[in-house]
């Protein structure tokens, strides 16, 4: 990723927060092994402040979409209270195998880690588990009845939480190595929008979006999507 590469990708910038449309397949931190990730590309975020800006939460690698940092410390302080409170408004899109049983609902499946040899993942739990909440709601359906266009809005901030509920209502989400079909496309998850209300003075919160992602397109479209209707502007 170049700087130009980078810079294009920046969604909103204020004296706090950068709000960023991260690629899929980019990891966020460094992992044990190794290569590339979204840390190693933040310098020309600076905007000639002496140090890097820093995420203020995370998503997973394969997620494309809003991802939220802190441009000091100040400002992570200021929006990890507003995480901790529930109060930072999730969107994502994700497009699913199969269709859920009702045009909207709330999904309240708790979750818990769990750790085999052959590497973690998170399971439902109800006797274990931590309290997640999903809500989601029907966007479009294709044709043949095979995929759906969801909405999901988490309440919850668990790992996986969207993805580990898809799949336990049915419908897991298409390209989902680990909760659904390995190997047939990539993790078809984004996380469209954040609502953020930073400044307590100001009569609307910060919302954000990011446009679909080029490797969604085509499965949103074959479930009613449109350019047209796509309102943010790609980069």
């Amino acid at each position: 990723m170049t700087p130009d590469t980078i810079l294009n990708r920046l969604l909103y910038k204020d004296s706090l927060m950068l709000v960023l449309n991260k690629p899929a397949g980019l990891p966020v931190h460094a992992g044990p092994k190794g290569g590339d990730n979204l840390e190693m590309f933040l310098d020309p975020l600076r905007f000639g402040l002496p140090r890097l800006p820093s995420l203020a939460h995370r998503l997973d690698r394969d997620t494309s979409g809003c991802l939220i940092l802190g441009r000091h410390s100040k400002a992570l302080r200021k929006l990890g209270k507003l995480f901790q409170q529930g109060r930072v408004e999730k969107t994502y899109w994700a497009v699913v195998d199969g269709a859920p049983p009702k045009e909207h609902g709330v999904l309240h499946a708790k979750l818990r880690k769990l750790t085999p040899k052959s590497g973690w993942k998170m399971v439902v739990d109800e006797a274990e588990g931590q309290a997640a909440v999903t809500e989601y709601r029907v966007l479009g359906r294709s044709d043949d009845g095979r995929r759906t266009w969801l909405e999901c809005k988490p309440k919850t901030g668990r790992t996986h939480q969207i993805r580990v509920h898809c799949a336990h209502m049915g419908c897991p989400i298409v390209g989902d190595a680990v909760y659904g079909v390995p190997g047939v496309a990539p993790l078809h998850l984004h996380a469209r929008g954040v609502v953020v209300p930073l400044y307590p003075t100001r009569d609307e919160p910060i919302a954000v979006e990011a446009p679909a992602p080029e490797h969604m397109r085509a499965l949103l479209k074959a479930c009613g999507f449109s350019d047209e209707a796509d309102v943010a502007v790609a980069p």
